[in-house]
């Protein structure tokens, strides 16, 4: 595996703030347990946009993610850098997500370069299904080309959806998997 570009990390500890005024919050830390990442999504918002930055204090931004349409069920996040260059987008697979999580992972030409999948197989359907099961947790495999890049495993936590997350492999972009996560933690995490 190749060495991250500072502040980027191989592995994570992402959640949600507890509390947050005027909207959501996110943190995502590095294995040293500082803070590497905070996520700012607003209250109130007809088209659903991130900002990602270093920094509690919202001061060092580093990735924007905004939806393309106000509301759809295959809804389409462009995620990309401060200075406006495209890192890639998510697009989520609407029927396929009512039984599991799914999205597909696009490029900078929006072509499908690999997925985002919910990886818990019959357990999947079933959390939908039967409220109490909700708090199973959740576990996500990131692949391009069919090899897997990264791995999102839920904790058990009551009060708020916290995730490990692991790069695994070398041919994605690191700013791809922060993105990734921090949607999952915004859009996913809606549900529960």
């Amino acid at each position: 595996m190749t060495t991250l570009p500072a502040p980027y990390a191989a592995r994570y500890t992402a959640q949600a703030k507890l509390f947050s005024l005027l909207g959501n919050a996110f943190q995502l830390y590095g294995p040293d347990g500082s803070l590497a990442f905070f996520a700012k999504q607003k209250a109130f918002a007809w088209k659903e946009k991130l900002t990602v930055f270093r920094d509690e204090a919202q001061s060092q931004p580093v990735l924007e993610i905004a939806a393309r349409q106000i509301a759809d069920f295959s809804v389409t996040f462009d995620i990309q850098d401060v200075a406006g260059h495209k890192v890639g987008a998510a697009r989520r697979k609407g029927l396929k997500s009512l039984f599991k999580d799914e999205w597909s992972i696009l490029d900078e030409a929006d072509q499908e370069v690999g997925l985002l999948v919910e990886t818990g197989g019959i357990l999947s359907a079933l959390r939908r299904l039967i409220d109490l099961l909700r708090f199973l947790p959740q576990q996500y495999s990131i692949t391009l080309g069919g090899v897997e890049q990264a791995r999102v495993r839920q904790r058990f936590h009551l009060f708020r959806l916290k995730y490990d997350v692991e790069t695994v492999g070398s041919e994605i972009d690191p700013r791809l998997v922060v993105g990734l996560v921090v949607l999952l933690l915004a859009i996913e995490g809606k549900r529960d």
